[in-house]
């Protein structure tokens, strides 16, 4: 570094022109008068003596009487360490600039764009740590490996988790072996075409970026019920139905819990048909205030578009409209509907099969 740059670097530190000119002469110099400083550096004699003693007062340098004023350098640890405590600063200023821009504050907004990916994934890995019910997630390898910890510790809670990942059809890493899967998910699917970063965390929180190879490098926090729910519906048709399955958690054993009204009504149609009373659990939302609630009678009745098909053909997923089940409570009966339930009393959130018995 050349005196100049040396010189401009102490002025962004704090000192002034002819501090810094002064300073330096000194250092080169390494004892000399005020006159000799002066004539070394752009100093004028008339402030060279002003200037000194400002930079003695800041622990710069030392002065003393020699015939005349005198100057030399003090050790330079104390300035080191003051430069060093200012690049700190600096350093800090600079991380949380980029943080700052990379991730706009969510007090204000429903809906964030960011430009990095990994602004993605810290935000997915931070609402599956706090996830209470149900995570839909679709990843690549690599930000399968990002997420596991976060997803596994999901698990552990009780959390639903359905899990899909896109392998490469020529990838050398192996799918992940069903005993770790199933630590991670309740289910887990794959498929060999890309799929984009997608994470709904309890209905209401959504991390999305494009896949690998979309042109399009961007990601978008979304923390709103009702962007959640398109986010819901395209994680669904769009890539859960397009992927092959590795294993389900889901078995005939009571309690049997669900977290989507949909599978529920295709397993309970044919045993009610068949003559089963089915007593259920169900955690869910008032649908006029919000409030938490928890029903537990006999399920009685089924409302839902093109019910013949329902739990029979393998290929029937009816996506969209109307799906309702009427509990018996004390209270009386009660309608509950699914993820958006806007005709009935209740949203269920999860309901668990409690007891399945034949007259």
């Amino acid at each position: 570094m050349n005196k100049s740059t040396l010189t401009t670097v102490l002025e962004d530190a704090g000192l002034s022109p002819y501090q810094a000119e002064a300073y330096v002469t000194v250092l080169e110099l390494g004892s000399a008068s005020a006159t000799d400083v002066a004539e070394e550096s752009d100093v004028p004699d008339p402030r060279i003596y002003d200037v000194l003693r400002d930079l003695e007062q800041r622990g710069y340098v030392e002065t003393y009487e020699q015939d005349s004023l005198h100057a030399r350098a003090y050790s330079p640890e104390s300035v080191l360490e003051d430069l060093r405590e200012r690049a700190g600063r600096f350093e800090e200023a600079a991380e949380e600039i980029q943080d700052r821009w990379e991730a706009p504050t969510m007090d204000s907004h429903t809906v964030s764009f960011v430009k990095r990916i990994d602004t993605v994934l810290d935000k997915a890995e931070a609402k599956i740590r706090e996830a209470e019910n149900q995570v839909l997630v679709a990843v690549s390898q690599n930000q399968y490996i990002r997420l596991r910890d976060a997803l596994k510790d999901a698990r552990e809670r009780g959390v639903h988790v359905r899990l899909a990942m896109y392998v490469e059809e020529d990838s050398t890493h192996s799918v992940p072996d069903e005993a770790e899967l199933r630590s991670v998910a309740t289910e887990a699917r794959y498929r060999s075409i890309p799929m984009p970063l997608i994470a709904l965390v309890d209905r209401t929180a959504t991390c999305f970026a494009p896949h690998d190879l979309s042109t399009n490098r961007y990601g978008i926090i979304v923390e709103d019920r009702t962007h959640a729910y398109i986010f819901h519906w395209f994680f669904m048709a769009g890539l859960w139905e397009s992927t092959t399955p590795l294993f389900t958690d889901d078995d005939d054993s009571l309690p049997r819990t669900y977290v989507n009204i949909r599978n529920c009504i295709g397993d309970i149609v044919p045993l009610l048909e068949d003559g089963a009373t089915i007593t259920a659990t169900v955690e869910g939302l008032d649908v006029d205030s919000g409030s938490e609630v928890t029903l537990e009678g006999e399920i009685v009745d089924i409302d839902y578009p093109s019910l013949e098909n329902a739990g029979r053909d393998p290929l029937f997923s009816y996506l969209g409209g109307q799906a309702t089940i009427t509990i018996d409570t004390d209270d009386g009966p009660i309608d509950v509907g699914g993820w958006g339930a806007v005709i009935e009393d209740y949203e269920a959130t999860r309901i668990v099969l409690e007891d399945i018995r034949y007259n």
